[in-house]
Formats: C-alpha cells, structure tokens, sequence
C-alpha cells in the first residue's frame, strides 16, 4: 500500500508540474469543496479544476489548485503557473462569476475573452426570487439566455426588467453589472455557444470527483485528498479518446474569429 501510495504522490507532483501545450481555445474554470483536517479542526477548502480544451477538440485537465480563498492573488499565482509550464494564450475563459479571476487573467492573457456561466447565473438569480414568482420570472428569463442575437437579448433584458425591476431590483442588477461578460457567446455561431456558455463541462468532472469522496466526510490532510482526485483524473482521461462534437467547424469558426491567434499552432 504505502509503494501505490508513493507512486501516486510521484505520479501527482510529475502532472502537475508537466508541460502544456501554447495554446488552448477553451478552458473552463470551477471549484468543488470538501473538509480536510488542519491543526487540529476540519477546515472547508476549495478545489479550483481547470479543464481545458487543447487544439484536438479533446477534454484535459490542466491543473487542479487548493485554496481557501478566492481573489485577484490565488488567481494570479494559478495562471502565473498555467503560463510558466508553457500556456501561452487562451482564447476564451469560462467561469462562474469567482471573485478576482476576470482581473487575474486580463493580467497574465490579456487577449483572453471571459464568459460567464448562464447557469450559474440562472441559479443565483432564482435564490432572491420568490418561490410563487420562479415559474413566471423563468418564462420571461429564458428569451434573454436563449435569444439569437445580442440585440434581441437585450430587448428581452429590457423587457424582464421592465416586469419585474421593482420586485426584484438585485436580480436585474446583478444580469446588468456582468451583461458584458455574460453576453460574449452571443457573437459566435451555434457551434461554439453550446460550448463556452455553461461551466457543465469541468462540472461533470466534479461530479465523478465526487463519486470518488462520497464515503469520506473529511480528509486528514490535503495529500490524502489529492491522490485520491488524481487517480479519479486518470480514470477520466482514459476516456477523453475523441474530440467533441462538431470540433472541426467550432475550430475553423474560432480560427476566424481570434485572427491570427492559431496560426503558430495550426497548420493554415
């Protein structure tokens, strides 16, 4: 047990620290928490994951980061590693509203656009809204997120507030603050929206983390946390053999759109 034990914490240390590729289109960005034992007590901690997606249209994991606080500084030292272990540039960024990372990466990618995720928002917004208004406040929420243009979402934003502003002034607010960083997907075709708009992707890998944890209320300590999602990591890469769906048009798609930004790594 203790040599499986020692190969993981090798094996750990050697991925996390491996070469990337110069570029990835696509990275998503979200975090699963979990109590590990510190001094004493059991402290909550988040697991940030970035999963990316490399030129290939294939899923990967590019680091997973342990922290106990968000901000402009945890983010920095995470991108300022991205970038030290080759990670050159990154076309779109896809998160869940975390505090300091929009900040963070404009710092170390400066070219890098940043979307929010819809549903992430979605869920917040219903948090302040009252249980006998969430059926009706959905049905005018929808035409905003689904629309198929930026201007039509605009007006059906226009018209949600006009509805519902007074009830619910944070809610509309909170859409209004971050329009800019929740509205990028509207500018590409179908193609790429099913892709950026949502977190769904590195989700689902939290969810397989999970199954992994489900039996463990707590960690004794931060290794024995991570060897286990390492090993859940090469579970999931073994599956990861193909490209998503419609990659080769999204690609070509992102090729035009980011001018210039693939030519080094693509053959054009």
């Amino acid at each position: 047990m203790t040599a499986i034990t020692d190969r993981l914490i090798s094996g750990l240390e050697e991925w996390r620290q491996r070469p990337l590729e110069k570029v990835y289109p696509i990275v998503w960005l979200d975090a699963v928490h979990y109590k590990i034992r510190e001094e004493g007590r059991y402290i909550g901690k988040a697991i940030y994951t970035l999963l990316g997606l490399n030129l290939e249209g294939k899923k990967e994991i590019l680091g997973i980061y342990l922290s106990e606080n968000e901000g402009a500084s945890h983010w920095l030292s995470v991108l300022t590693d991205l970038h030290s272990r080759g990670l050159e540039d990154i076309l779109i960024a896809c998160i869940d509203g975390l505090k300091g990372f929009p900040e963070a990466i404009g710092s170390v990618y400066p070219k890098t656009e940043v979307q929010l995720c819809i549903i992430h928002q979605i869920r917040n917004s219903m948090k302040y809204v009252a249980s006998k208004n969430q059926k009706a406040f959905m049905v005018d929420l929808k035409p905003v997120y689904r629309a198929s243009s930026l201007d039509a979402a605009e007006t059906a934003l226009d018209a949600l507030e006009a509805k519902w502003g007074d009830t619910y002034p944070i809610v509309i607010k909170s859409w209004r603050n971050k329009w800019h960083q929740l509205s990028a997907y509207f500018k590409y075709p179908e193609p790429i929206r099913r892709i950026i708009y949502t977190t769904n992707a590195v989700e689902a890998v939290h969810r397989q983390f999970r199954k992994l944890t489900k039996t463990k209320g707590a960690f004794p300590n931060e290794n024995s946390l991570l060897k286990l999602l390492y090993a859940g990591i090469l579970n999931a890469t073994e599956k990861w053999t193909m490209p998503i769906q419609n990659w080769s048009q999204a690609l070509s798609q992102l090729s035009i759109y980011f001018e210039g930004r693939l030519d080094s790594v693509l053959e054009i």
